[in-house]
Order: C-alpha cells, then sequence, then structure tokens
C-alpha cells in the first residue's frame, strides 16, 4: 500500500511560528542591546545602586508582551492555512441539501454566514502584516514601562525611575528592543503566510 505524499512546502502553523518568533526576538533584543552598549560605550541602565530587577522585568514583560501581540496577529490563521500544500485547489463548498416541502428555503451561505446546518461558514484568517507594527510598539511600552514600575517596586525614588525609563525611551536601547520586535514579529507573521516550498536539487524535479 503506498502512502499519500506529504505537503513539501505551505505555511507555519501558528503556534510554531510563535515559538521561533519569540525564541528570535529574545536573541535578536539580547543583541541589540549588547551590541547598542558596545557601540555607544553605556551601560542599558547606567543609574547606580539600581540593581538587576528593572532591566531583567522590563525585558520579561516585553518578550510577554511580543507572544502576546503576535498571537493576536497569527492567531487566527486557520487550519488549513497550515496544512493544505501549495498549489493545491481549494475545496468545493458541499451542494445544498434539498429543503422538505413546506420548509423555509436556506439562508444564503459565505464567509461569516450560517450553513445549512447552521454552522458559520469556516474561513482561514489570514494575518497581516501591520501586526508587526503593533508587537513592536507594544514590546516598546512594556519594556519602558516595565523599567519604571520595577524600579519604583525596589525602592527607587519617582523622579530617579523617571529618568531612567525616560533614557531608555529616548536613547537607542529603547529602539534596539523594538526592532527586533518588529523584525521577528514580521517573520512570524511571514512564515504563517507564506507559499514557499522547501528548495529543491535539480535531479529532484527530472
Amino acid at each position: 500500500m503506498s502512502e499519500a505524499p506529504q505537503a513539501e512546502g505551505g505555511p507555519v502553523r501558528p503556534l510554531t511560528a510563535l515559538a521561533f518568533a519569540t525564541i528570535g526576538f529574545v536573541a535578536l533584543a539580547i543583541f541589540g542591546l549588547g551590541m547598542t552598549s558596545l557601540a555607544t560605550g553605556e551601560a542599558v541602565i547606567d543609574t547606580p545602586g539600581l540593581g538587576q530587577i528593572p532591566g531583567a522585568t522590563g525585558f520579561v514583560l516585553a518578550t510577554l508582551a511580543f507572544a502576546g501581540g503576535l498571537w493576536a496577529a497569527i492567531g487566527r490563521a486557520g487550519p488549513t492555512d497550515a496544512t493544505a500544500p501549495p498549489g493545491a485547489a481549494p475545496r468545493r463548498a458541499a451542494p445544498p441539501r434539498a429543503a422538505p416541502p413546506g420548509a423555509a428555503p436556506p439562508g444564503p451561505t459565505g464567509p461569516g454566514r450560517s450553513g445549512p446546518d447552521g454552522a458559520r461558514g469556516a474561513v482561514p484568517g489570514h494575518p497581516s502584516f501591520w501586526g508587526a507594527v503593533w508587537t513592536a510598539a507594544a514590546c516598546f511600552v512594556a519594556y519602558v514601562g516595565g523599567v519604571w514600575i520595577a524600579a519604583l517596586a525596589t525602592g527607587t525614588d519617582l523622579a530617579v525611575a523617571t529618568a531612567v525609563s525616560g533614557r531608555l525611551a529616548t536613547s537607542w536601547f529603547g529602539l534596539a528592543v523594538a526592532a527586533a520586535a518588529f523584525v521577528c514579529a514580521w517573520s512570524g507573521i511571514a512564515l504563517v503566510r507564506t507559499r514557499a516550498r522547501r528548495p529543491r536539487w535539480p535531479w529532484e524535479d527530472a
């Protein structure tokens, strides 16, 4: 008995894309902060006595904001987006069943409408790349806000906590976190949207 051929390409499942993109964001953000510190000759947080808690808290909240923002963008992608092989023809809808004598005719069907069985039409979501913008903005706010809240929680004065978070928001460090979030969120959305096939050797097409 021969096995059915497996799909060679196509979209990545949303959960898989979220995992890869989140790991990539953590790595790229750490790299970006380190390179920015090396290039500018300044520490990410250079306030004496502040400790590591504010910076670590801000980074954790930024990571959570990234995962939440990206999932909001790609979580509605239907299973068909992640399982249908590229180039496959869409499945035709089943013809409506004949209504019994005296029954009201079924309502119109289509995306977002109820079908003959009362179920709403299953239309796979198509995530927008605008989600990368909102995810980057959420990460930026979460990072700066997390540092500010954690600094206050550790007993730092309000003026000092505001100065530290304001410096991050107006320096290259905040931009590095936002840029890493945008690149990785865009990549995660692209993984869900892609219809590309894997690379093939010339003899595979022979």
